[in-house]
């Protein structure tokens, strides 16, 4: 059993450089648990290892990829009955390469990371970069589907430097100003009583303060690999200005502003996650912009608020229902802007009932698919409402007309 508890510490040491929480407590565990359990059957010692090493929805893939990867021999019960190590390797085929987290292939890769033993240190070398693309540089054009665990801790990084500056728009509330269209009698007044009598008259003018931002981010399971970037992105705008409203939907709605105004992300994150039940599954877009416009809407569309919606609009209701609700947000919201992470492929055509339902209501269109495209993102809704997304909407929302 000791080559075992061994190399389940290896399977552990593979999962934490993945990005998986692993700690040295969870490796007892999972040593003690494998001993009770037993080796009977493969599938057992995966769900007796998944048990200890997997505490959220989004650690499942990369799990189940690394230990069908680390443990792939197919006479895998024998020799381990017999106690010895399993072979670790990664596929030759570049092609099947491809189908492995980028962040498993580098927790995989020998030597990977390590300085080599018994070398002195190779003397600095200085490189002419004038005409070289920078690390910052290629990192915005990633694709976060194909960051590995280090690109994404920079992206996140990144994602937590952002600001949103939303132009400000006036209210119907007004404010004491020393030049305004109106006249403050009350402070007029007040002044009048002070010993030097009345000086000046007092002025008012329109308050103006950023309209309300509304985010409802798609995190069913094919989102699943962009959902925690998103919700980063949320969260940083969250706690850059007041009056942002977050909601997630998969197979029902759920309100996570509250959880998402902690400033540690962390704990931020595990609150939003401790009361979403539907992570990873499946989408019921019209349902989830049913209960929206029923139950939230009135309370947080006010004073020309903008509304985010991501989603890849793939419903698995065949959009029964979509067609009015995305009519009724649109005419509820003054800006409509709808970020697909599918919209990074040249040759996208809006085929899918779900996005046939949406496209007409919507203002603008983007990808969202990496730093770049968030910027970009910002860039927009700090303007007037520009045609600065996909500039295709125009034609496809003719041509939806005309069906």
């Amino acid at each position: 059993m000791d080559k075992l508890a061994t190399n389940i510490v290896h399977f552990a040491r593979t999962l934490r450089t993945a990005g998986l929480r692993v700690g040295p407590g969870q490796v007892l565990r999972a040593v003690e648990a494998v001993e009770t359990a037993g080796l009977k059957k493969r599938d057992d010692f995966y769900w007796t290892l998944h048990s200890v090493f997997v505490n959220r929805r989004d650690q499942r893939e990369i799990f189940d990829q690394a230990f069908h990867v680390y443990w792939r021999n197919p006479r895998l019960l024998e020799k381990m009955m017999e106690m010895l190590l399993p072979q670790v390797s990664v596929p030759e085929d570049p092609e099947k390469r491809k189908e492995l987290s980028r962040r498993l292939q580098d927790a995989l890769s020998p030597g990977q990371g390590e300085a080599p033993k018994g070398e002195d240190e190779p003397p600095e070398v200085e490189i002419e970069a004038t005409f070289t693309v920078s690390d910052r540089e290629v990192l915005q054009h990633r694709d976060f589907e194909q960051m590995t665990q280090a690109e994404i801790d920079e992206a996140l990084r990144a994602i937590a430097r952002m600001r949103l500056p939303v132009p400000e728009r006036k209210t119907r509330r007004h404010e004491s100003a020393r030049r305004g269209p109106r006249v403050d009698f009350r402070a007029t007044l007040r002044r009048a009583l002070r010993p030097e009598g009345l000086i000046e008259l007092r002025k008012r003018k329109p308050r103006r303060r950023p309209p309300p931002l509304v985010i409802l981010c798609d995190i069913s399971g094919s989102m699943a690999r962009y959902t925690r970037m998103f919700l980063h992105f949320m969260h940083a705008i969250t706690n850059d200005r007041d009056r942002v409203f977050c909601f997630t939907f998969g197979t029902r709605l759920n309100n996570v502003t509250r959880a998402l105004r902690y400033r540690d992300v962390d704990i931020a994150l595990a609150k939003a996650s401790q009361q979403v039940e539907d992570w990873s599954g499946g989408t019921r877009i019209g349902q989830a912009l049913h209960e929206f416009n029923n139950k939230w809407s009135r309370r947080v569309l006010g004073q020309g608020a903008v509304v985010l919606l991501i989603t890849d609009g793939l419903d698995r209701e065949g959009a029964a229902g979509l067609t009015e609700e995305m009519e009724r947000l649109h005419k509820s919201c003054s800006r409509l802007i709808w970020l697909n992470p599918l919209l990074r492929y040249g040759a996208y055509e809006p085929k899918s009932q779900g996005n046939k339902a949406m496209l007409p209501h919507v203002d603008e269109f983007r990808p969202v698919h990496n730093l770049e495209s968030l910027a970009g993102l910002i860039a927009a809704i700090d303007t007037h409402p520009s045609v600065a997304g996909d500039r295709r909407l125009a034609n496809w929302q003719t041509e939806l007309r005309k069906e």
